[in-house]
């Protein structure tokens, strides 16, 4: 075993329902002399006055809004010390309705105690909690094997659930430090050797806590940076702007050349930051920390910020993933969730279900649905894209939770990007941006001269529907308004940069089209001007086609016709134009905060 260190272990106890958790900690908490003066005492005499036998468990329950001597529990939580470190100890609850629970107190372990009863041997949550640990990513797990008073102390059947569950855990990949046999009622090998139990040779659960490995932060991995929020100061003639969020994986400093995915912004740090603190020159993972930046690039919450010179994460609309399914309703093929991944939040569809998991019998099964406490692997397609890594690289940007509606029902581990149909436009994209020459003249400071902001109207439909007819009477009426504003049709394109592969012989050229109209709309968008584009009965893919290349959410998409004939899913939907159609667009483009004044 590598060397331990020194610093804070979070520790998960689970297991099956009444296998004695809490019994086991209860008596470590006794045994080890941390309970508040008197508090074993008070609890026994409680338990004899109500004729009720004492359990170490209820110490738990005492202690629940204890704020003193250095022990508190708060939602199953213990704060605990030994000589050597301090703890964070998660009893999860061991019941299957209780999954969730489990999963989110041990989210965050660095390692895990987990409990079988001798008696009753290895049960359905035994199983199921091991499972769940392994796909958390949890490789530090001693298995306890409690209630060895009520077997006699017996090494035959130590041995037995040793070597069943031993088999169970070597087919999904956990190799456990050791096999820990214990009375939680009668303290043998809690805190001290058993007597009763000469045949092992281990160490206690006091010594084996110790023995854990506290991880090492992540600073030599690549740097993760989810972008938190951005907060904007103006008092006293303090105009930052500084970017905050924690460090999930390496370290930055000032000077350090950065790059935001997905969006593809680069930067420089000028300085960093701290809240009600002075001013560093660095910082390191684990840290929640604020950042200013050389140049004022537009960046949002859920991005994140990597080094330019590191190994990047995957930017892509497609994944696959493991999952575990805690909601009432069963999954199906097809559904739609919101997914969190660090601080970013998209829409994503249940693509494909490749195979559900009974996490207790490790049986791979064909189902068209994922039910409540099933894992699964699957995969995800995202409405639009994040930057992600997979389990394996870095796990802090791995990790999602599963929303549906407004309560967490799931969650789980990337195991695999997918290339998606835009993989080949972002590469090209990002070459372009490095070799971008960029103007003197920010787009804040254009935004603030021409008293707008840069942005791309598409009017779309289907032939005839009156789009030409609208763009021409939108762009007026805002050139009127002394905005900076220019109407393009998609034949602009088609017969002028297209016009060499505008001929018969490439009619499915679409994509080249749609990527040239976006690329010709970047331009002028960094001009400063606000650019009206008309386009025949554009869908979904063309619509994430010019976000890719735009870089921008400053684009409103129009529909005009009665009937929507693709999957695109328009801001406005006209279904006759009329003299309130314009005023109807300079509202949303009002509540979009793109133009300062729309009147």
């Amino acid at each position: 075993m590598k060397k331990t260190n020194n610093r804070d272990l979070r520790l998960a106890v689970v297991g099956h329902v009444d296998h004695g958790k809490s019994t086991i900690l209860g008596r470590l908490l006794a045994d080890t002399h941390s309970l508040p003066d008197g508090k074993l005492e008070f609890v026994k005499m409680t338990c004899r006055r109500n004729s009720k036998p004492f359990e170490y468990a209820f110490l738990l329950d005492a202690l629940k809004d204890e704020q003193a001597q250095g022990i508190t529990i708060d939602a199953a939580r213990i704060f605990f010390n030994t000589k050597k470190r301090k703890y964070t100890i998660m009893d999860a609850p061991g019941h299957i309705e209780f999954l969730k629970n489990m999963v989110t107190g041990a989210s965050n372990a660095d390692a895990a105690f987990l409990v079988i009863d001798a008696e009753e041997g290895i049960k359905e949550n035994s199983k199921r909690h091991g499972y769940l640990l392994s796909m958390l990513g949890i490789k530090q797990v001693t298995i306890v094997i409690n209630k060895m008073d009520l077997v006699d102390y017996s090494e035959k059947v130590f041995k037995k659930i040793k070597k069943g569950y031993g088999e169970f855990l070597k087919e999904i990949n956990i190799k456990p430090l050791s096999y820990l046999p214990v009375s939680g009622i009668e303290g043998d090998n809690i805190a001290k050797t058993s007597r009763n139990m000469k045949w092992y040779k281990g160490k206690t659960l006091l010594k084996t806590l110790d023995e854990f490995n506290s991880p090492d932060l992540p600073i030599n991995k690549p740097l993760r940076i989810p972008v938190q929020d951005i907060y904007k100061f103006t008092k006293d003639g303090d105009n930052r702007r500084i970017i905050a969020g924690r460090i999930e994986s390496g370290k930055i400093k000032s000077g350090d050349s950065i790059i935001f995915l997905p969006s593809g912004k680069k930067t420089i740090i000028k300085t960093i930051e701290y809240f009600n603190g002075n001013k560093n020159n660095k910082d390191i993972a684990s840290n929640s920390t604020g950042f200013t930046i050389e140049e004022q690039i537009y960046v949002k919450r859920g991005q994140i910020a990597v080094k330019i010179d590191e190994k990047k994460p995957f930017v892509s609309t497609v994944f696959k993933a493991n999952i575990f399914w805690l909601g009432k309703n069963p999954i199906k093929q097809g559904n739609e969730y919101d997914i969190k991944l660090g601080t970013a939040k998209v829409r994503a569809i249940i693509k494909k279900i490749n195979k559900v998991i009974d996490a207790s019998t490790l049986s791979k099964q064909k189902k068209r649905m994922i039910e409540r406490n099933d894992t699964a692997e699957v995969i995800f397609e995202l409405k639009n894209e994040i930057a992600f890594d997979t389990i394996d690289e870095i796990s802090e940007t791995a990790r999602f939770v599963i929303i549906d509606g407004y309560e967490i029902c799931g969650g789980g581990i990337i195991i695999e990007s997918i290339k998606d149909k835009n993989e080949k436009i972002r590469k090209k994209v990002l070459l372009r941006d490095e070799k971008w020459i960029t103007s003197d003249i920010s787009q804040k400071e254009r935004a603030v001269n021409y008293n707008q902001k840069s942005q791309l109207i598409l009017i779309t439909g289907k032939k005839g529907s009156g789009r030409k007819l609208l763009a021409r009477d939108l762009e007026k009426d805002l050139f009127n308004k002394g905005k900076y504003v220019y109407y393009m049709g998609m034949g602009n394109v088609l017969y002028g940069v297209d016009s060499d592969i505008k001929v018969p012989s490439n009619m499915n050229k679409r994509e080249e089209h749609i990527r040239r109209l976006a690329e010709i709309a970047y331009l002028m968008m960094d001009s400063g001007i606000i650019l009206i584009v008309t386009a025949l009965e554009l869908n979904k893919n063309d619509i994430n086609l010019i976000k890719t290349i735009t870089e921008t959410d400053n684009i409103v998409s129009i529909w005009t016709g009665k009937t929507i004939s693709t999957d695109i899913v328009p801001d406005i939907q006209f279904k006759n134009i009329d003299k309130a159609t314009i005023e109807s667009i300079k509202n949303v483009l009002k509540e979009k905060n793109l133009m300062f004044d729309p009147e």
